[in-house]
């Protein structure tokens, strides 16, 4: 039997006590649940972090314009600056989480891992992190299995759902699952790895669902670039064997009980938050006048 993810605590057990790495373990569970291979699971892996890093690339170098007006090509503007606040690096991993997050906007082919309004985080972070640190492609699927496990905990403990737990639940979990799997893909220990876990939630705990006009777009792009920095920042404080005191399950849990006393106005109904402002309403009215108008003509039966 494989383990079934219900705890962080489990999991590290289940792994000692048989003998197994986190990555076997969530191998097992893929294999068994999707009645499946190795060969098969790593291949789908593969595919899907060739995905990522297409839908990368499309953001940086295709015309990104919403139908909407509100994403305007944002992330090869970043790209290109002169300027890089702290590092070239730096300006990359956000452009690149902005770049494949605006792909989904404009309704490109991207990866929901673990959901549509977060997949910018994965790509750029991924991305990054293997150009800096050289890292076999088969390495960051090792990455993207140890996300997985971390995602399926979250579920089972909490959501990843912003309609059900607000943003927090989406871009939070995305960038729980990145700053994992840069631990483990530079060598960090199963403590380390949990601990990213439990400082990304930290810092994630309590951010709203609020997209203007009900769309997937703002503020979602430009919080899957700050997710992915947070990702690294929190990769960087675990490396160090920082504790992030609250463990990782605690973590958790805190999170699904903000999420379940959250009002709905503030989990994906663009009823609250900056779908609310003046100019959040404003913009609403203005699409759905625009789609009202593009609408053909009917002619109705006799």
């Amino acid at each position: 039997m494989c383990y079934l993810f219900e705890s962080f605590k489990g999991w590290k057990s289940y792994c000692e006590e048989r003998q197994v790495s986190l990555v076997q373990s969530v191998m097992e569970y893929e294999i068994e649940q999707k009645n499946s291979s190795e060969e098969r699971i790593k291949s789908g892996l593969a595919e899907a972090y060739t995905v990522m890093k297409e839908a990368v690339n499309t953001g940086l170098t295709e015309d990104m314009t919403s139908r909407s007006g509100m994403i305007a090509n944002g992330a090869k503007k970043v790209f290109n600056h002169p300027l890089a606040v702290l590092s070239p690096e730096f300006k990359q991993l956000i452009s690149r989480a902005l770049a494949a997050k605006e792909v989904n906007s404009c309704m490109g082919r991207v990866v929901a891992a673990p959901t549509a309004g977060a997949s910018g985080i994965l790509p750029g972070t991924l991305v990054t992190l293997q150009e800096i640190h050289r890292l076999s492609d088969e390495k960051i699927v090792e990455g993207l299995l140890i996300g997985a496990g971390i995602a399926l905990i979250i579920e089972e403990k909490a959501s990843l759902a912003g309609a059900v737990g607000g943003c927090q639940a989406e871009t939070g979990s995305a960038a729980a699952m990145a700053a994992g799997a840069i631990v483990y893909c530079l060598g960090g220990t199963t403590d380390q790895i949990f601990n990213a876990v439990a400082v990304t939630i930290q810092c994630m705990l309590g951010l709203v669902c609020d997209p203007v006009a009900g769309l997937v777009e703002v503020p979602c792009v430009v919080r899957n670039a700050s997710a992915a920095s947070i990702a690294f920042s929190s990769a960087q404080i675990a490396l160090a064997s920082v504790s992030s005191v609250i463990p990782v399950d605690e973590c958790i849990e805190a999170m699904g009980e903000i999420g379940a006393s959250m009002e709905s106005r503030y989990k994906e109904t663009a009823l609250g938050g900056l779908a609310a402002t003046l100019t959040g309403q404003e913009i609403s009215q203005r699409i759905l006048i625009q789609d009202i108008e593009i609408l053909p003509d009917q002619t109705l039966p006799d």
